[in-house]
């Protein structure tokens, strides 16, 4: 049938219209039925295999340079034989221009007769730069919560404690047992000079002896080698993991497993119910706080180094631990089996190490008996900055109010368990040279500075008619302090000798600007070495790695032990207001000279170690009942709420604190 055009384009819509319609209907069956089908296809459980792990390798001390001797090639040696001879023309001898550094050229005599003598090309060397890295890491936490469990019907005001300045007082004790904890951070070259001199004053000047209520170490010597754990020395230095506690260790997988399946609850067939882990578990405390750096300092090495000036050298560790744990727990809770466990540890562990690879330089220089006969020099004007300034801080401030009762379920509150770090990995690698040469004096300082301050005073008091039957355990103390710091210098500390005459000369070359250093290529040093590469500073070489960490935590806890409205006595109690770690672990590798240095001025070396710990009494509790201090501080929302019901389905009453300090950390089960 013939349509105008109009009709035919409307019925032409109207068809794809329907057929798009109809598709898009055969498209959702389509994905619905593979949907379905998919449902009831089986997945595959996924494959598992046990890898084993065994990382038998001892790791060796840091080496700043590795030696690399190829395997020499193999050569076959081949004769030309020819009948013809070459006898070149009579050529006079050109003169040897001049050149800015003796050595330079070969001998006239040396060159094969008929050829002209040529400048010998050596290798063009960088001077090295000024390194300054300066590191700020704070770490700041405030979590003092107010929590509440359970139809106790109570509220639970405590009377406020003065933290601040009962902090203030062991921030102040800690300050008096360390010489240098105001030293700051310096500016310039002059200032780096200024902190070194003053910090050895000081630390020289630290009386070994005491009067005050700290037990405090002095060791003071040239040379200090080995390690020493709370002013003993030992053979071994003992392991953080062998002394954190269990909650802060790395436990294995199936370790978590197996506890996340023993938490489950219990189902008895044919009971129609399920058995109930009715208990109470509060964590408090718990915290763990770490500082940690790892350094190696690898800026500039030379197997022999030339001082005009006088070499300074320092190395020191101040280590010390504060803390105050007075505690007051109700002694109504002892009888019933809960008791404070283990006390506050406290771990000063300090490590002085050199390395001398003096040993393996002359097993080199055996192999190898030629000497130098040309080097190349390049300059430093003014001084060579190497410094690294890392300081960090890690502040914590948990003091938790908590009223707790059991309501006939698993109740567990955690208002701790807070975890603070800083944590710093550094390398500096940067360049190596034959021969260093000082115009003036070397200034070379390590120093680690670490404080630990622990306030953690808490009270655990029963609110009248409080009572259980179920097992209960309490934790208040069981804290752990933990400083642990190395200084490793590659370089033995016997290295120094007066500037002999001809190293004297050379020196001398240098600083007029002639560079002849012909007098000192026979020293054993650089045997085997082509040509040496020489390094003139002008100045002074400005070395300070210092090292500062700080770490306080106040977890001074208040806890109520009360009755719910429904009794529920047969539940098992867990409290732990301690528990908790703090960690500063610094680590320093100082590459000196690998060989002999020697210096024109005066040699000053001094290595001190200061480990200290002071175990505050705390404020005078009076001898105090806890549980008198916990009843005067509660209050009773409404007394009916106390008594129970017939019903078993109690309203209990919801916690109505005055002041929520931080309601996100407040668990109510």
């Amino acid at each position: 049938m013939y349509m105008d055009k109009i009709t035919e384009a409307i019925s032409h819509f109207v068809g794809l219209f329907e057929i798009t319609l109809e598709q898009t209907r055969l498209r959702k069956a389509y994905d619905e039925f593979k949907a379905a089908q998919a449902v009831e296809e089986e997945t595959p459980e996924l494959a598992s295999q046990t890898v084993n792990v065994d990382a038998g390798y001892t790791l060796k001390d840091f080496v700043p340079s590795i030696e690399y001797s190829p395997v020499p090639p193999k050569l076959v040696l081949s004769t030309p034989w020819s009948d013809f001879q070459f006898v070149p023309p009579d050529i006079p001898a050109i003169p040897q221009p001049d050149v800015a550094y003796p050595g330079f050229l070969l001998p006239h005599e040396a060159y094969p007769m008929g050829s002209a003598p040529s400048r010998l090309i050596l290798p063009h060397i960088e001077p090295p730069g000024s390194v300054a890295v300066l590191i700020n890491q704070e770490v700041r936490l405030s979590d003092n919560d107010y929590t509440g469990a359970g139809g106790h019907g109570l509220k639970f005001s405590p009377a406020a404690a003065d933290h601040a300045a009962e902090m203030a007082t062991l921030l102040g004790a800690a300050a008096d047992l360390s010489p240098i904890d105001d030293l700051e951070m310096p500016g310039s070259s002059e200032e780096i000079v200024a902190v070194i001199k003053t910090a050895g004053e000081r630390l020289n000047g630290y009386p070994e002896e005491t009067d005050g209520e700290a037990d405090v170490f002095v060791v003071k010597a040239d040379v200090i080698e080995g390690t020493y754990v709370n002013g003993q020395s030992v053979d071994e230095a003992p392991k953080l993991d062998d002394h954190l506690p269990e909650k802060h260790r790395r436990a294995d997988e199936e370790d978590e497993d197996e506890e996340e399946e023993a938490e489950q609850p219990s189902y008895t067939p044919g009971s129609g119910s399920i058995d109930i882990d009715v208990s109470v578990e509060l964590e408090a405390g718990g915290n763990l706080l770490v500082n940690s750096v790892a350094m190696a300092n690898n800026w500039l090495q030379s197997p022999v180094c030339a001082v005009m000036g006088d070499h300074v050298e320092l190395n020191a560790i101040i280590q010390i631990n504060v803390s105050c744990d007075s505690d007051l727990v109700s002694s109504s809770i002892n009888g019933w089996g809960l008791n404070a466990t283990d006390p506050t540890q406290g771990f000063n562990i300090a490590m002085f190490k050199r390395i001398d690879p003096s040993a393996e330089a002359a097993a080199s220089q055996a192999k190898q008996g030629d000497f130098p006969k040309h080097w190349v020099v390049t300059e430093v004007e003014g001084d060579l900055l190497i410094m690294n300034w890392i300081q960090q801080y890690t502040f914590m401030m948990d003091n938790d109010v908590s009223v707790l009762s059991s309501s006939g379920v698993k109740t567990l509150v955690t208002a701790g368990a807070n975890t603070a770090a800083n944590d710093i990995s550094l390398d500096e690698l940067g360049f190596n040279y034959d021969l260093i040469v000082v115009g003036g004096n070397i200034y070379d300082a390590n120093i680690i500075h670490q404080l630990n301050v622990l306030l953690d005073n808490d009270l655990i008091g029963a609110v009248d008619g409080f009572q259980t039957t179920g097992q209960g355990a309490a934790s208040t103390s069981d804290n752990l302090l933990w400083n642990q710091a190395n200084i490793v210098n590659y370089g033995a500390g016997d290295r120094f000798e007066a500037m002999s005459e001809a190293y004297r000369k050379a020196c001398e070359s240098l600083q007029n600007g002639k560079a002849d250093l012909s007098d000192i290529l026979g020293d054993g040093a650089f045997a085997g070495i082509g040509a040496i590469r020489v390094l003139y500073i002008s100045g002074d070489i400005l070395n300070l790695q210092y090292i500062k960490q700080t770490t306080i935590l106040g977890d001074s806890d208040q806890v109520a032990l009360a009755m719910n409205a429904l009794a529920h006595p047969e539940a098992d109690w867990t409290i732990s207001t301690g528990t908790n770690s703090l960690v500063n672990y610094a680590y320093i590798a100082d590459v000196d000279s690998t060989g002999k240095t020697y210096v024109g001025g005066g040699i000053y070396s001094d290595e001190i170690l200061i480990q200290a710990e002071l175990i505050s009494t705390g404020p005078d509790l009076g001898g105090q009942n806890p549980d008198v201090l916990v009843n005067e501080a509660v209050a009773f929302l409404d007394d009916d709420m106390l008594a129970p019901e017939a019903s078993q389905n109690v309203a209990y009453p919801s916690l109505v604190p005055e002041t929520y300090s931080d309601p996100m950390q407040s668990v109510l089960a």
